[in-house]
């Protein structure tokens, strides 16, 4: 839908066109009425300035696209402005055979040539896939016209075809002409810019504004960094990315500033002395790199035939105040003789040149002459030496002022970092961070952030952006001998001055590479000198990378790796925050956040959310016999088996000592107990391995579930968690090893469950090859009792009719027993639908031998003093649990 109205908003200009085109069929057949005709002019003058204005704005949006998203943006922009060009060229056309028409009745008259005028403009400057089309339709309303006002197609045909071939001829000549003419114009305009960037460099690089470049043993130059470097006012010319771009018009725009500067206060000081000492020219002559050459800087003066220079650092009167490094004077000249700077007869009669020195060398001549035959007197001489260190302090004056503007740019770029590194709270958000600021700083055509895991030895490409990104994201590589291994193995940045030569070189491994580039610079991202990552920058503008630059991409690098720890530290307190300790799995606290929640969720949109707790049966008899690292070994065994239980959308949470808590949304009774069901009989066949005297014990256990449904049971979290502790309590009195869902026949029901008659020995854990028959007959009498207690009720319960066994490896196991339906509420779900997302559930087993798995334990020993390595937050410590004493003896 969004796309129909956009295309009819793209294309209800051209339909306006074609209706104002049949008006002046109309008109041409039968003169509109004055009122109507003025209406339609009136209406065509509208839409062609609508129009004409959105051809205005239009260049600005290809440079926006190509900016944000790319290639696809700008062949858009292509096609809406040439669509924009058709708009306007048929527009034109429609308004000069309108106005033809009226004043010659006919397309044959005088004014026939306006037609021409428009395909000739229309050519010069709109596309040329809209110039075809233009005088495609020119074409076709010339002929509709002359159709319309009679005659036979054969007449018509042949009048209309010179007014086509006039159409088509106008359009070639004029596309071929002046388009050509006007890129003469634009290259001859680009010349004039480029050399005006270019004399503003060389004046800034021979003023020290702007360092030059020094020469490699190859050839290449190098950028050897000072007040602003010669690399960032190129790439302003060469249009650099988005981000460094920005930057690079602000050093461009500071270094033009500071020559203009100077020029105004040299060229204050030689008009000051020249009408001062009515001198005839005053001229100040820099030196170049190389010493070999002198440059006119500014020059005060009446004559017409001076030459533009450069001039030989060593010709005439220049030479010899260079040579001899002090002032030289000369007077009662002739015409004849012959000064450098001019280019006919020498208009002086007395010349002054001295040498201008600056931290005692000599950057320059300053050349003082004057017409009358006049020597200069000391003292004047002495006023020209003055004006001349004038000049000099103006130069250092401006240097200064450039480098505390570029220091405070540079402050600004990493004070905004900072300000971003601050902000980010997450490894992602730090990375995206430093990449942004980054290229704010320089531009760059590519970065990527690698994240390095001691403990493997492995490092992995985590963020990245630019050309091939794509394909890097994500890559690990071991330990190697590229830029990255060696840079955070010598904690230091490489290579050298970020000069990269692909040959020899290797980034991140062969086959994992960056594109092409020569401009690479790798920074170790390291905390109190542990390396955690790395920062990878290429440009494709050699040198982009000088001393400048790279000193504040290395404090850029630092604060990078404090927030990427801040953020690893961040997320450790919030993981020992919200999770248990021993098993991983959400604490208390997390825990009932997580169920406001999802309750909240259930209650708006009038879903079914279960609540199911689970407890191990005579916990406390496992750690009395065998160590609480046998029962910490237990309670991370069922916290395991609850984790491969449940769906992405379940909490399963470590609710205290031996008890836990799983929160299903979309779940009614009926899958509840199913799941429910399958993580007892998973943990009754399962079978656990503690350190003993002689060797590993095996042990198995039981556990009891308790499970209640929103909103039957309760419709706030306290209500529904005291549905499922009751529920949980019938399970306990019924004998243990069991499944019970609650009913409204539950409330209230939350006495002590029995207490075993017998000392630990007899009802506690069993172990080797044979069990006491003590021991089972007191759990049939708990199982008795707790039947007999909870008989006649509603409520669904399974398992087996004796629990509590804790048998060894080979003693026989409870069977289990499938899931009975009787009890549970009418509105639960068929017996044979499946819980989404829950696999079906485990067949009954015969013996432990037959469905028995091993979880071995890892090798513990029982401390000393009182168990440690409990959950974090409110949990307690260990796998011991605070309890009320009617709880203590489950």
């Amino acid at each position: 839908m969004l796309s129909a109205r956009r295309a009819a908003r793209r294309v209800t200009p051209l339909l306006a066109a074609l209706g104002l085109a049949g008006l002046v069929l109309l008109d041409a057949t039968e003169p509109l009425d004055t009122p109507y005709a003025i209406t339609a002019a009136v209406a065509l003058a509208l839409l062609l300035g609508h129009r004409g204005v959105a051809r205005r704005v239009l260049p600005a949006a290809p440079a926006t696209a190509a900016a944000s998203t790319g290639a696809a943006r700008r062949r858009g922009g292509a096609a809406g402005g040439a669509l924009l060009d058709l708009e306007i060229g048929s527009l034109l056309v429609i308004a000069a055979v309108a106005a033809v028409l009226r004043l010659d009745g006919t397309l044959d008259g005088r004014a026939q040539a306006a037609v021409y005028v428009v395909i000739a403009l229309v050519s010069a400057f709109a596309r040329p896939v809209a110039s075809i089309g233009v005088v495609l339709f020119a074409g076709a309303l010339d002929v509709a016209v002359r159709w319309a006002t009679g005659g036979s197609a054969g007449e018509f045909g042949w009048a209309a075809a010179p007014h086509l071939g006039f159409m088509a001829v106008f359009a070639v000549l004029n596309a071929a002409v002046l388009r050509a003419e006007l890129g003469r114009v634009r290259r001859a305009s680009r010349g004039r810019l480029q050399a005006e960037i270019e004399r503003l460099r060389d004046d800034a690089r021979s003023y020290r504004l702007l360092t030059a470049p020094s020469v490699s043993r190859s050839g290449e130059k190098r950028d050897t960094g000072g007040p602003v470097s010669e690399a960032a006012v190129a790439s302003a010319g060469h249009g650099a990315g988005a981000a460094g771009g920005g930057a690079d018009v602000d050093v461009e725009r500071l270094v033009r500033s500071g020559v203009e500067e100077i020029h105004q206060s040299v060229l204050f000081a030689l008009r000051l002395l020249r009408e001062s000492l009515r001198l005839h020219t005053a001229m100040l002559l820099w030196q170049n790199d190389a010493g070999t050459h002198l440059r006119i800087s500014e020059l005060a003066s009446d004559a017409t035939d001076l030459l533009e220079g450069p001039f030989l650092a060593g010709d005439g009167v220049f030479g010899a105040a260079l040579t001899q490094r002090s002032p030289v004077v000369v007077d009662g000249l002739k015409p004849g003789y012959k000064l450098p700077y001019y280019e006919g007869p020498c208009p002086a009669r007395a010349v002054c040149a001295l040498p201008v020195f600056e931290h005692g060398r000599v950057r320059g001549v300053l050349v003082v002459d004057r017409v009358e035959d006049r020597a200069f007197l000391p003292k004047e001489v002495d006023l020209v030496e003055e004006a001349a260190r004038y000049a000099v302090r103006a130069i250092q004056n401006e240097r200064v002022f450039v480098q505390l503007e570029r220091a405070k740019a540079e402050q600004g770029k990493l004070y905004r970092a900072a300000e971003a590194l601050g902000r980010a709270t997450t490894e992602g958000d730090v990375v995206d961070a430093g990449v942004r600021s980054a290229r704010e700083i320089t531009s760059v055509d590519f970065a990527a952030v690698t994240l390095f895991d001691e403990a493997n030895g492995q490092h992995e490409i985590s963020a990245a952006s630019g050309e091939g990104a794509e394909a890097l994201l994500g890559q690990r590589f071991r330990q190697n001998a590229g830029l990255v291994s060696m840079a955070l193995q010598n904690r230091h940045p490489l290579p050298y001055r970020g000069e990269y030569d692909e040959k020899r070189q290797v980034v991140f491994t062969r086959r994992v590479a960056p594109p092409s580039m020569p401009s690479i610079y790798v920074m170790p991202l390291l905390v109190h000198d542990q390396p955690l990552g790395a920062l990878v920058l290429g440009s494709r503008r050699r040198a982009a990378f000088n001393d400048s630059v790279r000193g504040t991409l290395e404090v850029l690098a630092s604060h990078m790796a404090v927030s990427l720890s801040n953020a690893r530290m961040l997320r450790r307190l919030e993981e020992l925050a919200t999770t248990d300790g021993m098993t991983g799995l959400l604490n208390k606290r997390a825990m009932l956040d997580m169920a406001e929640q999802k309750l909240t969720a259930a209650r708006r949109f009038q879903r079914r959310l279960t609540v199911m707790v689970t407890d191990i049966d005579f916990f406390k008899k496992v750690n009395d016999t065998y160590g609480h690292d046998a029962g910490d070994v237990i309670i991370k065994g069922l916290g395991e088996i609850l984790r491969k239980a449940k769906r992405t959308t379940d909490a399963v949470a470590r609710f205290g000592g031996e008890e836990f808590v799983v929160i299903c949304e979309e779940t009614d009774a009926h899958g509840a107990m199913l799941l429910a069901e399958r993580v007892r009989e998973e943990l009754e066949r399962a079978t656990f391995h503690t350190p003993g005297k002689e060797g590993a014990v095996p042990v198995q256990v039981t556990c009891s579930v308790g499970v209640a449904t929103f909103p039957e049971a309760g419709s706030t979290w306290d209500e529904l968690f005291k549905a499922a502790d009751e529920a949980l309590y019938v399970s306990k009195r019924s004998g243990r090893n069991r499944t019970t869902a609650w009913s409204p026949a539950l409330r209230g029901h939350t006495s002590e469950p029995p207490k075993e008659s017998r000392p630990a020995a007899s009802a506690g854990a069993k172990t080797g090859a044979t069990a006491s028959a003590a021991s089972a007959s007191g759990s049939a009498r708990l199982a008795g009792s707790a039947g007999g207690a909870s008989a006649g009720r509603p409520v669904t319960t399974s398992g087996p009719a004796s629990a509590g066994k804790l048998a060894g490896a080979s003693g026989p196991a409870s069977s289990a027993k499938s899931v009975t339906s009787s009890g549970v509420s009418r509105s639960m779900t068929p017996p044979n639908s499946a819980r989404p997302g829950m696999m079906p559930s485990v067949p009954p087993m015969s013996g432990a031998s037959a469905g028995a798995k091993s979880v071995a334990p890892p090798p513990t020993t029982r401390p000393a003093g009182p168990p440690s390595g409990g959950p974090a937050g409110p949990a307690p410590s260990g796998n011991g649990r605070t309890k009320s004493p009617a709880r203590s003896a489950a």
